[in-house]
């Protein structure tokens, strides 16, 4: 049935089919925009940055004392994200978590889960502020460096993006479902990846292989190695590639001989549970698929992971940890699919096209900081040089004022008369705006400056008051020049932004952890079997048959022969010889 018919007079026929069609079509953009994809500028989902701008316009700062969860969700849920309060705590949870952010944005006190899967606790129980790092994406943003747009009840404004002095999106990673696409962004060092900016802007023609001499690779936040450079590079070239990951492993012998090897693993591959690898080599253990390993302990504690993986006497570690790689998430794969919004639209994008974008970014966020200042300053200095010209004259100001029926009239009689200004002309000419001059040393008054005089309190009046206005006076007409030579010169712009970024680098900067190693993983089938010598008998019959060499050697008590000679009967043994487990046969 394609068509609903509605016999209500005056309606008209709905085809289902492109009724559909729409409605999932809206439903696909809002997930895709509103959702499940982060913004290459600021590195941020919706409500990732909606939790933030909520946590600093609640005064939940860094240097603040922590807040209740709760009251943060509620303020999100209330003010800009309407879905349910779980959604948005596990949000804040994970960026709580120094297991899965390269740099915590939130700092959370209470249980925030574990890397072995445990939750955290309810949102009443734990408590969070803001991260210190993340002064770097809020700052400025009361300076007009970015829209802000209507929240989904148009009841108040809310951020489009966060002022970012860094890429966020590179530094933490992102990984996201949506309709008909997805992204899986791996986090990066923070200090590899700000001087990859300071390069590309120092020259715009760096190739990807001088980055990746800055950027390795990927550096996740639980450490371990990386196995080979071609993944890392396809995905810095193309945006999309596959890292394999491996636990940090060391064989080490012990035993009263030292004649037994253990497997020690101190770190474990990104977003990988360390609970279920534990149960995961349990159940190999018991279903004999590795048959080397006789205990299995985890002495993690607060200074560390720790994994102890104790080997059978005469059994060789390097192949159980090689069965270790094949069988379970010590070793894993990650499929890097850097998908971001790129002025609103989904895009695949290379190391080198995410780290222009947000230079672009930055140099208009400077932009648009340095014109808020400038105004902020000239509009100050516009009402300095009316204070100044009223103090002058100010009898004459006094008296016109008690001469006034009200306010508005003595607004409009100050603005009205010119008044002496050679006094302070030199003053004014430093700061004042263009369409207000001395002409034959008077000075007109403007509606905004009328108001600051009638607003002026007695105590500026004195001599003291003056020089600090004078001084005031010389400060902003200093700031006025500097703005004007930053908007009008890219040199002095981008060594401004240049500054900056040094600045966020002192702050937060943090050595590699992650290890790259340019051994490639290939594993033959040899690798997963034990060294043993072994017995091989071939019969009259055709049977050929393969024992231990321990166990072909074996006597009982009683002496009643060896096992490895047992034949079918009227079958007797034509061919005898002892080879290894890694000798080819046929």
């Amino acid at each position: 049935m394609s068509e609903e018919k509605d016999n209500t007079p005056g309606q008209s026929l709905i085809s289902i089919t492109d009724e559909m069609k729409k409605s999932y079509l809206d439903y696909a953009m809002s997930v895709i925009v509103s959702r499940a994809l982060p913004d290459v500028r600021d590195g941020l989902k919706p409500v990732h940055r909606r939790i933030l701008y909520a946590m600093i316009e609640g005064g939940y700062d860094w240097s603040k004392p922590y807040r209740k969860s709760a009251r943060v969700v509620g303020d999100v849920m209330g003010n800009y994200h309407p879905h349910g309060d779980a959604a948005i705590y596990d949000s804040m949870v994970r960026m709580a978590q120094e297991f899965s952010m390269r740099l915590m944005l939130v700092d959370g006190q209470g249980n925030f889960g574990s890397i072995d899967g445990d939750p955290p606790a309810a949102m009443r129980y734990t408590e969070s502020r803001l991260a210190r790092s993340s002064e770097s994406l809020l700052r400025d943003i009361d300076k007009d460096t970015i829209d802000f747009i209507p929240n989904y009840d148009e009841s108040q404004l809310e951020p489009s993006v966060l002022p970012a002095e860094f890429p966020n999106m590179l530094v933490n990673g992102a990984g996201g479902i949506a309709v008909g696409m997805a992204t899986n962004i791996p986090p990066h060092n923070p200090g590899e990846v700000i001087r990859a900016c300071k390069a590309l802007i120092k020259n715009q023609n760096t190739s990807l292989d001088e980055l990746m001499e800055i950027i390795p690779g990927p550096d996740f936040p639980t450490a371990g190695l990386i196995m080979g450079r071609a993944g890392i590079r396809e995905a810095f070239r193309t945006g999309r590639g596959s890292v394999i990951m491996r636990s940090k492993a060391e064989i080490i012998q012990t035993g009263k001989n030292l004649d037994r090897e253990t497997i020690i693993i101190s770190e474990i591959p990104y977003q990988v549970n360390k609970a279920l690898v534990l149960e995961k080599i349990g159940d190999l253990i018991r279903d004999k698929t590795i048959e080397g390993i006789s205990d299995l302990r985890d002495e993690s504690d607060r200074n560390g992971m720790r994994i102890v993986i104790e080997i059978k006497r005469d059994v060789q570690g390097d192949v159980v940890l090689n069965q270790l790689w094949r069988h379970t998430r010590l070793q894993t794969s990650f499929p890097v699919n850097m998908l971001a919004l790129d002025n609103g639209q989904p895009k695949q994008m290379g190391l080198i096209e995410i780290l222009k974008a947000f230079i672009d970014f930055r140099f208009e966020v400077v932009t648009r900081r340095t014109k808020f200042l400038l105004n902020k300053s000239r509009n100050r200095a516009h009402i300095l040089a009316g204070l100044m010209v009223a103090i002058t004259s100010i009898d004459e100001v006094i008296e016109l004022i008690k001469a006034s029926s009200d306010p508005d009239n003595a607004r409009k009689e100050l603005c009205a008369k010119s008044w002496p200004a050679k006094e302070v002309a030199h003053f004014i000419k430093l700061i004042d705006e263009p369409d207000h001059q001395i002409v034959d040393d008077h000075y007109k008054l403007s509606v905004t400056q009328a108001k600051a005089i009638l607003e002026l309190r007695l105590q500026r009046l004195t001599g003291m008051e003056r020089t600090k206005l004078e001084k005031e006076t010389e400060e902003l007409s200093n700031q006025i020049k500097e703005y004007l030579i930053i908007l009008s010169d890219k040199t002095k712009l981008t060594d401004l932004i240049q500054n900056e970024l040094n600045e966020v680098l002192t702050k937060i900067e943090d050595p590699r952890r992650t290890e790259i190693s340019d051994s490639v993983v290939d594993h033959d089938d040899e690798d997963l079997i034990q060294k043993e010598d072994m017995v091989v008998t071939v019969s009259h019959r055709g049977y050929i048959k393969r024992v231990s060499l321990s166990t072909y050697r074996a006597q009982r008590r009683g002496g009643k022969g060896r096992a490895g000679m047992k034949m079918r009967d009227e079958d007797t043994v034509t061919s005898l010889f002892v080879t290894n487990t890694h000798t080819p046969i046929l």
